[in-house]
């Protein structure tokens, strides 16, 4: 017979057990949480650079004209919103991040097609995608203000650039993974080019899609700040460049920060799009 650890009922061994396994199932690779285990985990995540920059702060180790504290930053945050067009830079941050990334999407998302789908496509189409992804967009301002002034259009067009090859580039690779087996399986049932593409690759492919404009999407947003240096005189990423010139540190925090909320939303809503489309990827 075994021995009994004094103070102890039969009932709590099994209870410290299923704890302990849980508990191992949380740091399993490639293990799973609750959703509120995850929610708990993101919060610590996003609280805990904001409790050492507060503590470096606190601690007076880098000036605040270097680097201000939070509550500066939000006291700034509160300046720009009531005095300073914060809405008004917001919505044009916005509008030009939208159109650019959708224009590059619309043109991007036929062309990964069928760089993915047929070789001659791919050797037309990828030699040249990856040349040009290597050019800076930064370098391309200077053109687009003599190509399309200095108004909105060359601003969306920079972010244009900024995505659009490596959107096709990474479309296409999205495609290449479908397996070889569904398609001959499309084949030997009688399938046409036309109905391969549209009713086995393209739904197949549709999940890593969407992930790849998740990317790029984030893509679309750092290049905000560039395309807002070609003569604007409002948004999220000129207020950032104007603050820098006049040394308000506590302005540039805030509007990174802005930059990053606004960028994490977007980013929220095509995941939860994704758990809409494809409720069969999701794990339980």
């Amino acid at each position: 017979m075994d021995a009994q650890t004094p103070g102890m009922s039969t009932k709590a061994v099994p209870e410290k057990v299923a704890t302990k396994q849980k508990n191992n199932r949380k740091w399993a690779i490639r293990g799973s949480l609750t959703g509120r285990q995850y929610t708990l985990y993101a919060l610590a995540g996003v609280l805990t650079p904001i409790l050492i920059w507060a503590i470096v702060n606190e601690a007076a180790i880098v000036p605040k004209i270097f680097m201000p504290g939070p509550w500066d930053v939000i006291q700034r945050f509160y300046s720009w919103i009531v005095n300073e067009g914060f809405s008004g830079d917001l919505l044009i941050s916005v509008q030009r991040v939208s159109l650019g990334f959708l224009a590059a999407l619309v043109f991007a998302l036929p062309l990964g097609l069928m760089a993915g789908t047929f070789k001659p496509a791919e050797a037309f189409l990828e030699p040249a995608m990856d040349f040009i992804r290597y050019m800076p967009a930064v370098a391309f301002v200077p053109l687009m203000m003599l190509w399309c002034g200095v108004g909105e259009l060359s601003k969306v067009s920079i972010i244009f650039i900024g995505t659009f090859f490596q959107m096709v580039l990474m479309f296409g690779d999205d495609v290449r993974r479908v397996p070889l087996q569904q398609i001959e399986a499309a084949q030997t049932m009688g399938g046409t080019r036309w109905e391969i593409v549209s009713k086995v690759i393209f739904p197949s492919a549709a999940p890593a899609l969407l992930t790849t404009c998740r990317i790029t999407l984030g893509w679309a947003w750092t290049y905000l700040v560039v395309a807002e240096i070609v003569a604007a005189n409002s948004g999220l990423g000129y207020a950032v460049l104007k603050a820098q010139r006049f040394l308000q540190t506590d302005k540039i925090f805030a509007g990174l920060i802005v930059i990053g909320i606004l960028g994490l939303l977007q980013d929220q809503i095509l995941r939860a799009l994704h758990h809409v489309l494809f409720p069969y990827l999701r794990r339980h």
